[in-house]
């Protein structure tokens, strides 16, 4: 038998395995932090043209007093995009072709076609936003359409998925410091701000309700949970991820919230305070901070609205091209060269340019397709939920994944909740139509 080989020179027996124990701990972190993307993309593009506008609107007219609904939302999101990373986790499947599996073609194509029609009012929004900022540095609408529908593309379609990943996480990261910047620069009550946030201010006001509905149902969508099971699948995450994504959901949340907070409290800090609330944009928004807050808040505030729409444009598009792959069984990804997904990146520059020229209509009310696209997503959105948690529920489809009875408690509350404000939101809108 060989002898027992001695520690290296100068270490103890106990030295050595304290320094194993900490090699051990440092790849176990590596790991963990090589998860990380999915989570925080989608995170960051949940804050798009349509979020900002609706979280610029809430702080114009109710100052801070929707900052209750940013927390709510945000126990919500997490414990949504949670259970969405965990399907795509055990079944190495995106949303569509799990439920084409599991439910059949026809509820299948039924979540795809209504998806993809609410995910093209989504990227008009998008198009609409990217527009409306660079209409600050006095470019016109056509140029900047162009230019960023050309962008896009190339980007994704140049790329490997790890450089998709650093380039839309470094946007974001823009986004949230622009308008981190923009909330100190408003300089407002942040005791206030802080009470409001941690005790929630009712009102019987319809309008109100309304603007919390809206609140809510632009930071949980259809696509940012189809979105976030397609992008673990990308990335070839397996089970053993489990923790890695969930640290990695829990930032994108977190951060989606906190960037939400910080327009809100930036708009009721400067025009909700000085009464200024005849805004109907973020683009509004911006132009109208420059005589409260400064020059600088202004052009910050129209940057956070660019990097943010052309984040939209990246993630909500992506999002279509994988549903309809998924549907069809199409190959997909964005580590795929485009002659090895084809279809893939086709619809991705199908979905991108229709939308750019469909922006470019003349007289085309832009407030109103957002606004309707938000109703479109919040009639699809309990569809989708209660397939996410049937499916997340399945024990042969889960395996050792599967939602616990916890898990399962908090995510049917979670999507009742939801659904009844998405009802909400719809019964408003065809009473304002009607009207």
């Amino acid at each position: 038998m060989a002898p027992p080989q001695s520690p290296p020179s100068g270490l103890t027996r106990a030295q050595l395995a304290h320094r194993q124990a900490q090699g051990s701990r440092y790849v176990r972190l590596v790991a963990i932090l090589a998860v990380l993307g999915p989570g925080l993309v989608s995170g960051f593009a949940d804050n798009d043209a349509g979020g900002i506008t609706t979280y610029s609107l809430a702080g114009v007219h109710f100052g801070y007093e929707l900052l209750w609904v940013i927390l709510a939302s945000q126990i919500a999101l997490f414990f949504t995009q949670e259970v969405g990373a965990r399907l795509g986790l055990a079944t190495g499947q995106g949303f569509t072709g799990l439920t084409r599996e599991e439910f059949g073609v026809r509820w299948a194509t039924f979540a795809a076609i209504l998806m993809l029609v609410a995910n093209l009012g989504s990227t008009v929004a998008e198009f609409a936003g990217v527009g409306a900022a660079l209409s600050i540095f006095g470019v016109p609408l056509p140029i900047a359409a162009l230019v960023a529908a050309v962008t896009v593309v190339v980007l994704i379609s140049r790329g490997s998925y790890g450089k998709v990943q650093y380039l839309f996480v470094a946007v974001g990261i823009g986004i949230s410091v622009a308008y981190l910047i923009s909330a100190i620069l408003a300089k407002p009550d942040w005791a206030h701000a802080i009470h409001s946030l941690i005790v929630p201010q009712f009102s019987s006001s319809g309008v109100y309700w309304l603007a919390a509905v809206g609140v809510m149902g632009t930071t949980i969508t259809p696509w940012g949970q189809a979105f976030i099971q397609a992008y673990v699948v990308d990335k070839r995450l397996n089970p053993e991820d489990l923790l890695g994504e969930r640290l990695d959901v829990g930032l994108g949340a977190f951060i989606t919230n906190f960037v939400a907070a910080l327009i809100i409290v930036a708009c009721a800090a400067t025009l909700w305070a000085h009464g200024a609330t005849s805004v109907n944009n973020a683009a509004d928004v911006a132009k109208a901070l420059e005589p409260l807050a400064g020059t600088a808040a202004k052009y910050l505030f129209a940057i956070g609205l660019l990097g943010a729409s052309v984040l939209g444009l990246g993630v909500v598009p992506l999002t279509s091209a994988y549903t309809a792959c998924e549907a069809f069984g199409w190959e997909q990804g964005v580590d795929r060269a485009p002659r090895e997904a084809p279809a893939f990146y086709a619809l991705l520059a199908f979905f991108v340019g229709f939308a750019a020229l469909f922006v470019l209509i003349p007289g085309l009310p832009l407030l109103q397709v957002m606004f309707l696209a938000q109703v479109l997503n919040g009639m699809l959105l309990p569809f989708i939920l209660v397939f996410v948690m049937l499916l997340a529920g399945n024990r042969r489809v889960m395996g050792a994944l599967r939602s616990g009875r916890l898990l399962r408690g908090i995510g049917w509350v979670v999507t009742i909740a939801v659904a009844a404000m998405s009802v909400m939101l719809v019964i408003a809108w065809i009473g304002g139509a009607s009207a």
